[in-house]
């Protein structure tokens, strides 16, 4: 199998920067059901923009390219060994050319890698089957849309939907429930995959199994393809929105598989995935490693072409985005860092920023070292971004590839302090942030910006250049970049006047969810 090697890399390279035909179509489909000028339907017009440009650039759609999760099904006497090396080769490989983040990260140290090769790192599994060819699926699910996954034990008592007992109407609340609970912070409009029953940890497998499964297939156990079919469609009356902004669509697909249990036990399983929807799989010959076919229909830039012009080929995605706040009463301010306390305090939710000047990223590891350290440069008035982007060096410098906003929440204990320490005055990241940090933002004059969260190339190109980098120890993701941009657009959704679109948006879908508490599978 000599060229199953390149085979892997071709294969990680296109579940990278290609959305499979499948889930370009549901994305398509969805921006069409959006209301033609609001911030949610701007925000797919980027995506799709994004879908586009990474295709187009060969480069990570998200610049979190999450864990790659390999199932490999081999002839009975294949060499799953040599298979292994090859696979973990073939991640080194792309991990160097900018294909993947690096993303392993030693649990006890928080030392990376590099090369994302590490104890468990990457995930792959073995099955064998009676077929004389070779199969290869891959899916990359990024941290973000990872952490939103959430698993049930019934019976339980769930908040807006009461008792959950062990049926398929209990199914129906854990699922509408975890859809509710990701919010934007998963980065919807998005896919989920419900495992039911199992035990912990198969619970799980069997939910990440369904994201395989393609967006149009139809379930062949009847009970399971009506609730995906009621998910799907009730899902979306809960108002989340893309990007958490509002809106029609909140859920893309609905995917739903059942194992046997334990008599003790009965889980409800689920895998959020975010709308940057990465997996894609190969058929090898057995012999040669060759690929013979891909198993998903490959996407095209072509078949996102509608979407775009829906958008008006007059307006760039910054125009765009700017025009919809426009039309919902809202201004376009541009500033150039440092920021003024006085231009943050004249900023409300809903008002578009486009940001010129220096910004640095700051994600776990920077937050948790500011705490207790200096900052390696002057943060007043400064812009800092939740982003671990994706770089490469060559001998005239370090480039950007890829530099989405990652999920803020995570930096909840530790921003509202660090914006007083140091005198930030705009965060940017995407899902929002807790009262701890709108707090802060209201005391000491502050705001928070809500970048889109995947579209890492739409991001990428407003970067012109990189200035310099801190505790490069901490590893390319978490360190502190100083980027030079350009047109940086986001939305203001939470300001210094104690407002929070987050907040409200989570209030209105809880008392939607309220509204599912009857059963309806009896």
């Amino acid at each position: 199998m000599e060229r199953f090697e390149q085979s892997m890399y071709d294969l990680i390279v296109e579940t990278s920067t290609n959305l499979p035909a499948d889930v370009r179509r549901a994305i398509k489909a969805g921006a069409k059901r959006e209301s033609e000028g609001t911030r949610a339907a701007l925000s797919m017009s980027t995506i799709t923009r994004n879908i586009t440009m990474a295709e187009t650039n060969v480069s990570p759609i998200c610049q979190d390219t999450g864990m790659p999760t390999f199932v490999v099904h081999t002839p009975v006497g294949a060499n799953q060994l040599e298979m292994k090396r090859a696979i973990r080769s073939a991640i080194a490989r792309t991990t160097k050319d900018g294909k993947l983040r690096t993303n392993s990260v030693d649990s006890l140290t928080g030392d990376n890698t590099g090369d994302n090769l590490g104890p468990g790192t990457p995930v792959i599994h073995f099955e064998q089957w009676e077929r004389d060819d070779v199969e290869v699926k891959l899916i990359l699910k990024g941290g973000g849309c990872e952490n939103k996954n959430i698993q049930y034990s019934l019976p339980a008592e769930l908040p807006g939907l009461g008792k959950a007992g062990r049926d398929l109407d209990g199914i129906r609340k854990c699922i509408l429930h975890a859809v509710y609970q990701a919010q934007g912070q998963g980065c919807s409009a998005g896919f989920i995959g419900v495992g039911i029953g199992g035990d912990r940890t198969t619970g799980y497998e069997l939910a990440k199994q369904q994201l395989f499964r393609k967006v149009d297939d139809v379930n062949e156990h009847e009970d399971l393809r009506k609730l995906e079919d009621y998910i799907l469609e009730n899902a979306n009356k809960l108002g989340i929105g893309t990007m958490g902004f509002g809106g029609e669509v909140t859920l893309l697909g609905c995917k739903i598989g059942v194992n046997n249990r334990l008599p003790a036990s009965f889980f409800v399983s689920v895998a959020y995935n975010c709308w940057a929807f990465r997996r894609q799989g190969v058929i090898l010959d057995a012999a040669t490693g060759g690929i013979k076919e891909w198993v998903y229909e490959r996407g095209t830039a072509e078949s996102m072409d509608e979407t775009k012009e829906a958008a008006s080929a007059a307006e760039t995605s910054t125009d765009a985005i700017a025009a919809a706040s426009e039309r919902e009463g809202r201004r376009e301010v541009v500033l150039t860092t440092p920021i003024t306390e006085e231009q943050v305090r004249s900023l409300r939710v809903g008002d578009v920023v486009i940001l010129n000047g220096r910004m640095y990223t700051g994600r776990d590891a920077i937050h948790k070292h500011l705490m207790d350290h200096d900052a390696p440069v002057d943060l007043n008035g400064a812009a800092l971004y939740h982003c671990g982007p994706v770089m490469l060096k060559d001998e005239q410098g370090w480039h950007v590839k890829a530099a989405g906003p990652t999920t803020s929440i995570r930096e909840e204990p530790y921003q509202g302090d660090i914006i007083k320490k140091f005198g930030i005055r705009a965060v940017i990241g995407k899902g929002g942030m807790g009262p701890k940090t709108l707090k802060a933002l209201q005391e000491h004059g502050g705001v928070y910006l809500n970048a889109i969260g995947g579209a890492a190339q739409y991001y990428a190109e407003t970067i012109k250049g990189v200035d310099g980098v801190d505790f490069m120890e901490f590893g390319i993701p978490e360190a502190m970049w100083h980027l030079n941009v350009e047109g940086f657009a986001a939305i203001v959704t939470m300001d210094s006047h104690g407002n929070s679109l987050h907040a409200d948006v989570d209030k209105s879908s809880f008392e939607k969810l309220e509204s599912f508490k009857e059963p309806v599978f009896r």
